[in-house]
């Protein structure tokens, strides 16, 4: 099979996906897009650079660190890392009092 014809056969079977799953309605999904997803997956399983880089028949390592920039669960520790604690994430919710006074003004 060729790259443009697994491209199609994904193509027909994202569409028939989408008939019951809206949200991938609009997305953008290819070959690529599949192999850079199991890339991720494996790397945050495994956090094994190289077992990534083997996986995908990379070369040269240097390749495979994209994958260390693109991994959104390492940049969330990095940012929560530095802000301070009295930020931390929370359930933010708005007092009463607040929402009377702001009825009122209307």
């Amino acid at each position: 099979m060729t790259r443009v014809g697994f491209a199609y056969v994904l193509s027909k079977h994202v569409q028939r996906a989408a008939q019951t799953c809206p949200s991938l309605v609009g997305k953008s999904v290819s070959p690529h897009v599949l192999r850079h997803t199991c890339a991720m997956i494996l790397f945050q399983a495994t956090g094994d650079l190289r077992k990534v880089s083997l996986w995908l028949g990379h070369a040269n390592m240097q390749t495979t660190e994209v994958y260390l920039r693109a991994d959104p669960s390492e940049k969330l520790e990095a940012i929560e890392s530095v802000i301070p604690p009295s930020l931390r994430r929370g359930q933010f919710s708005v007092p009463d009092r607040l929402i009377e006074i702001l009825r009122g003004q209307s």
